[in-house]
């Protein structure tokens, strides 16, 4: 192993440094509501996940985003995920969130989501060096996975950095949206919307996310009456 080695090396640790802000925002939000046994399971093998499927998303880097769309879908479903994230904030006792399963299957959907705009600089770092590139993307493991206790830790001290969190991916999902080759014309025209819609994106995601989380308290509440007058 000669110092270009070591060089790629440290390159795609930076580049996964970078990135792993908002790796570590989605497994904690996925995480949050799990039992404090299973969080550090499912932080662990949520992130073993993403990464796995992130090695082979860089492989397939270079034909994966000749595609049209293709970003703009995944911000789609980006969207969606921070929504649902959002709107399930304080509903603890339902199944579907604290499971285990559950969770680590929306942090690898999400990463590998979120991963489609940045694995191509990676591709590009470790040329045809696969063990450079498989390397450098497990060394990534135990940031993100600091990362992700951090800052679920911070969420359990201030729950409102939920909201920060869901607003985050909101906004990587409107630069996705600007950053698809099927716009890439338009936008060069209209410079403005690379500002705009990224921040349009997260005041969507924690306006929609705000109100389902309300219809859904409203639900919860008044079940819980229903269930008592039963008793009563």
């Amino acid at each position: 192993m000669g110092s270009e080695f070591w060089v790629g090396l440290a390159q795609i640790m930076v580049i996964n440094m970078v990135l792993s802000g908002d790796n570590a925002v989605v497994i904690a939000l996925a995480c949050r509501n799990l039992a404090p046994a299973q969080r550090k399971w499912g932080i662990i093998w949520g992130t073993v996940g993403a990464v796995i499927f992130r090695i082979v998303l860089t492989f397939m880097a270079a034909w994966l985003l000749q595609f049209a769309y293709l970003q703009i879908v995944g911000g789609a479903l980006l969207i969606l995920i921070a929504i649902k994230l959002l709107a399930d904030e304080g509903e603890e006792e339902i199944e579907a969130q604290g499971d285990l399963v559950s969770a680590i299957k929306t942090i690898i959907f999400a990463d590998v989501i979120m991963s489609l705009d940045n694995v191509l600089g990676i591709a590009a770092v470790a040329k045809d060096n696969y063990l450079l590139l498989v390397v450098g993307l497990v060394i990534s493991i135990p940031i993100v996975v600091f990362g992700a206790t951090l800052v679920l830790k911070l969420m359990d001290r201030f729950p409102a950095i939920v909201y920060i969190g869901a607003g985050i991916l909101g906004y990587v999902a409107g630069e996705m949206f600007v950053g698809d080759k099927a716009v890439a014309e338009f936008m060069h025209h209209h410079e403005f919307l690379h500002t705009v819609i990224p921040w349009a994106g997260l005041a969507f995601v924690i306006i929609v996310g705000r109100i389902l989380q309300k219809r859904h308290s409203g639900q919860g509440h008044e079940s819980t009456e229903g269930s008592e007058a039963e008793q009563q």
